[in-house]
């Protein structure tokens, strides 16, 4: 007796275009999955909803970083993924939630951070905190209350069997054989939603150092030329490569690139909206000394030397303040001084014969001109750069 071995399924087509999934499993949000593997950059969190929604995991690192800019809302987004989302090949359920709770939950964590990245946009005063912390509490306790509901084994189903009589199924009788239910249409695997062709890391930098060179050019030929417009170059040039990586080619490394010339472009368009100016006094009269002088950046220079009544300065009080530059108080022999200088970030200080560098760092000294001189009071504070008071040359 032979036996013909039952056909084997059609194999797939040759070659195969088309919708990687459908609409309908797009709102199946508990299907993610966080990707594992050498595509996994952080937590898998972008390659899984990368591969869910069938676009380039590069779009979605992008939009993270730039929801981070806007009152955390990225890193909220991403943390909630990563707590929420299993990975692949996982039988784990985090906080106990099946696939249609966790759709559920991924929804409203997805409105937080909307709402986080309004309040970044218009002011805390926009976030309901309350209504958050209610919110996360009472999502806690329902993660809890849900793990006691796990799905318990039962039993193996009973065959079922056509009745040739009704047409419909039954209940097949002990010892008959029932085929075994077709195998379901074949469906391509997923393809790799990375994009193919080459590195544009390489072109990225080319395209910025053109347009940094034609700045330059325009900048020495006078042309108007903001500091902050060399960054932003940079920062243009990665956005428009990321676009097109997103469609052609593999966009590696241009993150950090962009997110590095954003950060120097944020403290260049900062530097230039500084009130900052250089301030120079040389009284020549104890009423022409200033009690108090203050700048955003630049120098305060204050020079006695040339004050022709000495005297009349006896108890003075001068206040010397600036926020990233430099102080220096030249006074002249014959007038003690009570000096004290604080510098709150990185900087150096010198008082007469003492000097000390560092962050964070404070001192005060009396210099005394000898009995019976005039005595000034300096109160010098920076914020970052350099105080220094000394006696003039004689």
């Amino acid at each position: 007796m032979t036996t013909t071995p039952p056909e084997a399924p059609a194999g797939p087509p040759a070659d195969h275009e088309g919708p990687r999934v459908t609409r309908e499993e797009l709102k199946q949000l508990g299907r993610i999955r966080r990707t594992i593997g050498p595509d996994r950059k952080i937590a898998g969190v972008a390659g899984g909803l990368a591969r869910h929604l069938d676009i380039d995991p590069v779009i979605l690192r992008v939009g993270f970083v730039v929801l981070a800019l806007f009152g955390g809302a990225g890193l909220i987004a991403y943390g909630a993924c990563w707590l929420l989302i299993p990975e692949d090949y996982s039988a784990r359920r985090p906080l106990g939630l099946d696939d249609r709770n966790r759709g559920i939950a991924l929804i409203g964590a997805g409105v937080l951070a909307g709402i986080i990245m309004l309040s970044g946009t218009f002011g805390n005063d926009f976030f309901p905190w309350p209504v958050a912390v209610i919110a996360v509490i009472a999502f806690l306790v329902l993660g809890l209350v849900d793990r006691d509901n796990k799905p318990r084994p039962t039993a193996p189903p009973v065959p079922h069997a056509p009745d040739p009589a009704t047409g419909t199924f039954a209940p097949a009788a002990p010892g008959t054989y029932v085929a075994p239910p077709a195998p379901p249409a074949y469906r391509p695997p997923h393809r790799n939603p990375r994009r193919r062709g080459p590195i544009l890391f390489w072109f990225t930098l080319l395209l910025a150092a053109v347009g940094l060179g034609v700045l330059g050019i325009a900048d020495l030929a006078g042309a108007p030329v903001a500091d902050s417009a060399y960054p932003a170059v940079v920062v243009g040039a990665c956005g428009l490569m990321l676009l097109v990586g997103a469609f052609y080619g593999r966009a590696g490394g241009l993150v950090a690139v962009g997110l590095l010339a954003s950060l120097v472009l944020f403290a260049a368009t900062v530097a230039q909206h500084v009130d900052g100016n250089d301030i120079e006094r040389r009284p020549l009269t104890a009423a022409e000394v200033p009690s108090d002088l203050d700048t955003s950046a630049g120098e305060i220079i204050l020079d006695l030397t040339d004050v022709s009544d000495l005297p009349a300065l006896d108890g003075k009080h001068i206040k010397l303040d600036i926020s990233a530059g430099r102080i220096e108080v030249i006074v002249p022999a014959g007038l003690s001084v009570q000096a004290d200088a604080k510098v709150d970030g990185p900087g150096h200080i010198e008082l007469f014969e003492d000097e000390r560098g560092g962050i964070g760092i404070a001192e005060k000294t009396h210099h005394d001109a000898g009995t019976g001189t005039p005595e000034i009071f300096i109160d010098a504070d920076a914020a970052i750069g350099e105080i220094q008071i000394h006696q003039g040359e004689f």
